[in-house]
């Protein structure tokens, strides 16, 4: 790998248009028919598109032959991104994933991962995303997720438009490998005695009306200049919305002098310990923030579902990849050399990445035992 090796190269070495085959082919009631326009191409497209910030269909088909895609219509780019399944593309981010997948050491000295599960809206206006009403004048989707902490990056993601409730989502994303850190919208009564039984830990915050019911403090050391409030275990709720199990909750103060009142199963932590995880589902709200800041998420190309769809998934792939590799090389780089994940990319999209990030690259390419880059 050089200084002037794309961004696609790179990413078609470690999802090859063979696999891309393999996913369409494998993909019921569709048929990839194109000749010229396939879907390989289309994706490739989409690849550039939210890489380089093209703003449409339009300009995408203008540019694309600069950057080695075939030449196209944009109508034809059009059709295809409206016909293409979108599950093709939420599969091949999903194979992504897997091949990026690696051990990480515990930053909490805790046993599990933590997984953060998180929601963001896209809106757009009503004539674009009319299948997707959301507000008077706007329609709009939602891509829910689950961060791992560890890894830096998203580990599945499921869609719905933006009116669904956030909450049944939190049972579709969680995994008893890992440990749930969940906001208020999460939080629902019944939900945590079925944690409990089910042996999946977790950290939710609650609502701030919900009743805590024959309250008992527990009896832990002093932290010293600590901001924990209360550390207790209590029933949740009253009435039928009782809880039917006892639960920990501890409170304390967030950075604005807010008190902030989560429920966990964990009884061995120390109530700081509870407050620091809860604390780190704040990542989950810088990758939304940087995903749509710099891989042009809210500029959707079409108004179909298949294509809204397609655009995000392919931007959540392209995402995963470059965390994946700069999370790889930041350690190895010199302090004077050291870049945000934003630079790198920005360096890298003008071919004019620091001699000691291109040594890095090329040795991280030639290890094969990391089971992503292949020789081929």
């Amino acid at each position: 790998m050089n200084n002037n090796t794309p961004f696609l190269a790179v990413f078609k070495q470690v999802l090859t248009p063979e696999e891309v085959e393999m996913v369409t082919g494998q993909t019921e009631n569709y048929e990839d028919t194109g000749i010229k326009m396939t879907v390989g191409v289309l994706f490739d497209y989409f690849i550039q598109a939210c890489y380089h910030k093209w703003d449409g269909f339009r300009q995408s088909a203008r540019v694309g032959s600069n950057y080695d895609l075939p030449k196209v219509h944009y109508s034809t780019l059009s059709g295809k991104a409206g016909e293409v399944p979108y599950d093709i593309f939420k599969r091949l981010f999903q194979m992504l994933v897997q091949k990026c997948n690696r051990q990480t050491r515990r930053h909490l000295n805790l046993p599990k991962d933590l997984l953060l599960i998180d929601s963001t809206t896209v809106t757009a206006a009503n004539s674009r995303m009319s299948w997707a009403p959301y507000k008077k004048f706007r329609g709009g989707i939602k891509l829910h997720v689950a961060f791992s902490h560890g890894q830096h990056s998203p580990v599945k993601v499921v869609e719905s438009i933006a009116r669904r409730n956030d909450a049944p989502f939190g049972e579709v994303l969680a995994d008893k490998d890992y440990l749930l850190v969940q906001d208020r919208a999460y939080g629902k009564i019944g939900r945590l005695d079925q944690y409990v039984q089910q042996g999946q830990s977790f950290v939710i915050r609650l609502k701030d009306n919900l009743h805590l019911v024959m309250p008992r403090k527990l009896q832990r050391p002093a932290e010293g200049d600590s901001k924990i409030v209360r550390d207790i275990t209590c029933y949740i709720g009253q009435g039928k919305h009782q809880s039917a199990q006892r639960h920990r909750v501890v409170e304390f103060e967030n950075d604005r002098g807010e008190v902030v009142r989560v429920v966990t199963d964990l009884r061995k932590e120390s109530a700081h310990v509870i407050a620091e995880i809860y604390k780190a589902r704040w990542e989950i709200e810088v990758f939304f923030r940087w995903v749509k800041q710099h891989l042009n998420v809210p500029c959707l190309f079409g108004t179909t579902e298949n294509a809204v769809y397609s655009q995000l998934f392919v931007a959540l792939t392209a995402y995963v990849l470059l965390k994946y590799i700069f999370d790889e090389i930041h350690p190895k780089v010199p302090v004077f050399a050291k870049l945000t994940l934003w630079e790198f990319m920005q360096y890298w999209r003008i071919f004019n990445l620091p001699l000691e990030w291109q040594v890095q690259l090329n040795q991280l390419r030639r290890k094969e035992h990391l089971g992503v880059f292949v020789i081929p």
